[in-house]
């Protein structure tokens, strides 16, 4: 009955509009003086430990290098250097704008900058070539999500922390699925232009390539820094989160793009970002404590075994439950809140972790895309000036080849499990 009237209560805090920080320590804090034998001292120290991580220190540094990316003109090299390549295909932006939030998924690490960042300098020039706005935005806001599952994924930190896991293995486990993601989108673009020849630029010279190429090495070379070092064993993920921020910080110094202000604009930016993140972070320890000690997973196991004891079942039960979170909730605050419950869960069902993260992670970015919450489409309406309406019909195609890539990721775990395994992760 207790373990009911907690969530009851965190779902109705949710309901009205409370902030997810409050709406899960509210409960608690409430719990903790009802509760026999429960001391407020211990609510000090279980919201500390959730923030009181090393791992967890990462999320600030990968926030802060996309915001100094973006700011210092580095999406500019890596757009021309794709245009260059691609330009002379039909629907040639529609590739560049893929191809362009891939690059730049291995420095941002979220959805949300790559949006803004993308949505700012892709849209306009898609636009302005004839190309259908709601396509437009609806094809920016999808390849958005290859952020969350590629590495630096903030999403991944999340999950590896909360339910300790292996960061580096975490980063691992989402390169198979964002690379499905990326085919899946470069289809789906294919099949929806295949009949406007008119979209086709002209193919520029090799001396242009290699001129726009060159101009791209650079910032290429975070994603090499980042991955290379954990890879390598040279550094943990928040050492080569730290590393990262500072070759950015060196490349936007060279180029000249990166002034006082914007500089000043990238670190409170970050603050705010990174302040609601761990803000979430904390009062969901605190929550999480609670649903442990009135043994949630274990009741939540129980509860799911009297329905089936199928693994696809299972499966099935745990995707309709995340796409609907999903759509309500942030990606990190439904991992911090139902990760302890639903992983011990999993595991009694036989699903490897690292898969069940692969799942969990996967589902909950489509809710970036999914209203009400859906804070990828507010990013791109901010940064494109289209309404949000216009961009939810925009999207909406695009949840096709997103779906089936879930199923995939779903149902045949080595797409999630077999390049942390070739790695030695797991």
């Amino acid at each position: 009955m207790t373990l009911a009237l907690m969530v009851v209560a965190v779902l109705v805090l949710l309901a009205i509009r409370v902030p997810v920080a409050f709406a899960l320590l509210v409960p608690s804090l409430v719990y903790i003086t009802v509760t026999p034998g429960v001391s407020i001292d211990v609510a000090m120290q279980q919201t500390l430990s959730g923030v009181n991580s090393f791992p967890i220190l990462a999320v600030p540094m990968f926030i802060l290098l996309g915001n100094i990316a973006n700011e210092s003109g580095i999406t500019d090299r890596m757009y021309s250097a794709a245009v260059a390549f691609l330009g002379h295909l039909r629907g040639s932006l529609g590739y560049v704008n893929i191809a362009t939030s891939f690059g730049f998924s291995w420095m941002s690490g979220a959805a949300i900058a790559d949006a803004a960042a993308m949505g700012r300098v892709q849209v306009p020039q898609m636009v302005k070539r004839g190309y259908p706005a709601g396509f437009s935005v609806g094809l920016t806001g999808a390849s958005s999500l290859i952020a969350p599952i590629i590495p630096p994924s903030i999403a991944a930190i999340v999950y590896a922390v909360t339910a300790g896991l292996s960061v580096g293995a975490m980063f691992v486990v989402g390169i198979v699925p964002a690379v499905m993601l990326l085919i899946a989108l470069c289809v789906m673009v294919w099949w929806t232009l295949r009949k406007r020849d008119d979209l086709r630029g002209e193919r520029a010279t090799w001396g242009a390539r290699g001129r726009a190429l060159a101009a791209a090495i650079a910032p290429a070379g975070a994603a090499i820094v980042i991955l290379g070092s954990i890879l390598a064993g040279i550094a943990t993920p928040t050492e080569a989160a730290g590393l990262g921020v500072v070759y950015v910080l060196i490349l936007a110094i060279v180029y000249k793009k990166l002034t006082w202000q914007s500089l000043a604009k990238s670190f409170v930016q970050t603050a705010q970002t990174s302040g609601s993140v761990l803000l979430i972070v904390a009062t969901a320890a605190l929550f999480g404590w609670v649903l442990a000690r009135e043994r949630a997973p274990q009741v939540a196991a129980e509860a799911m075994l009297e329905i089936t004891t199928y693994t696809v079942v299972f499966l099935i039960i745990v995707n309709v439950l995340l796409l609907v979170v999903g759509a309500l909730l942030e990606s990190t605050s439904a991992i911090l809140i139902l990760v302890p419950v639903l992983a011990p869960v999993a595991e009694t069902f036989g699903v490897d972790p690292y898969h069940f993260a692969a799942i969990v992670i996967f589902n909950l970015l489509l809710g970036l895309l999914t209203p009400p919450v859906g804070m990828v489409l507010f990013v791109l309406s901010s940064t494109t000036g289209y309404k949000v309406s216009t961009i939810i019909r925009g999207v909406l195609p695009f949840f096709i080849p997103m779906l089936l890539v879930l199923l995939l990721v779903t149902f045949v775990p080595v797409l999630s499990t077999g390049l942390p395994a070739l790695l030695g992760y797991v």
